[in-house]
């Protein structure tokens, strides 16, 4: 079938079923996407923190796209089959006041460079950091007339920051308007579930998707169909805490984790707060034992050099 490429420019960073396509395909073809980082290339390996202040906000989540899916309808499902995405050799986390997770605890601005290596990165000594590249925003135009912030995910999928949708995995999203308008973006080359300081590892990236189309199907959001990832074959740490309000037991949680990495292995605070955005798995452990819930917090043993903690 049919392979299109499709540049990174012109971007956009709102989502409008009323935005002109830049490209039209036929359902089977591929296309390449060249995908810049969430900051829409402001960011740059030399940047500053202060660079990093004065960028453009309404630039961010600069998506590739929509692309025109011929014979999509309301009432359709397009499947969209992850092939690959490769990471261009570097990448950034920050921290924001006021946002993130834990922004009470963390307050300044900060901005972190990573250099990546094939499959992993080194940078931020000792762990050594599996890399799994995926898109943080797929998604189509949304039923609803008007021009939205690329931030919110909805049912047409956008900002959703699913890792899961790295190479192998399928998306099926529900189809709104004719064409579907699909676009993509805001590429991560690691994150953990959560991407508790508010980043993964942003970073410019190519994206080869291909796209399939399913006649009068009812999906109502987005549905990931994804291989397994790697496992951890030396175990996990993980933190758990217990409380009546989920996002309590998370935060709690969340901080334990700081404070481990930085005793056990000698992180800073921030700096083990940006290793648990980008390697750190939030989960709920149980929501049965009311009023408790349990969230336990894991980073893999093996990113990090061996510790007898106790």
């Amino acid at each position: 079938m049919p392979t299109h490429t499709l540049t990174a420019d012109p971007t956009h960073s709102l989502w409008s079923r009323d935005l002109a396509p830049r490209l039209t395909i036929a359902p089977g073809d591929t296309v390449h996407f060249g995908c810049h980082d969430a900051s829409g290339g402001q960011v740059t390996p030399a940047s500053t923190v202060e660079d990093f202040l004065a960028i453009d906000r309404d630039r961010i989540h600069a998506l590739t796209g929509p692309v025109f899916v011929e014979g999509a309808e309301p009432g359709d499902v397009l499947e969209i089959n992850i092939l690959e995405v490769a990471h261009k050799g570097w990448g950034w986390t920050s921290t924001i006041a006021g946002l993130g997770f834990l922004d009470q605890r963390f307050t300044e601005a900060s901005l972190f460079h990573w250099k990546l290596e094939g499959d992993v990165s080194r940078s931020l000594a000792p762990a050594v950091l599996p890399l799994r590249p995926f898109c943080g925003v797929m998604g189509v135009a949304p039923a609803e007339a008007g021009r939205f912030k690329t931030r919110p995910p909805g049912p047409f999928g956008g900002n959703m920051d699913v890792r899961d949708l790295t190479s192998g995995a399928r998306l099926y999203l529900p189809v709104f308007n004719p064409g579907a308008l699909f676009s993509c973006g805001d590429t991560h080359a690691a994150q953990g579930d959560g991407e508790v300081c508010i980043n993964g590892i942003e970073c410019p990236a190519d994206a080869t998707l291909r796209f399939e189309l399913h006649k009068s199907q009812s999906l109502a959001a987005p549905l990931i169909e994804a291989p397994l990832p790697a496992p951890a074959p030396e175990g996990l740490w993980t933190v758990v805490e217990s409380a009546p309000d989920a996002m309590d037991a998370a935060r709690a949680a969340t901080s334990r984790m700081v404070d481990l990495l930085a005793s056990g292995w000698g992180f800073t605070p921030l700096e083990a707060y940006l290793l648990c955005s980008v390697a750190m798995d939030l989960r709920l452990a149980q929501v049965v034992n009311r009023p408790m819930i349990t969230v336990a917090a894991s980073i893999p043993k093996h990113i990090l050099p061996g510790r007898r903690l106790f």
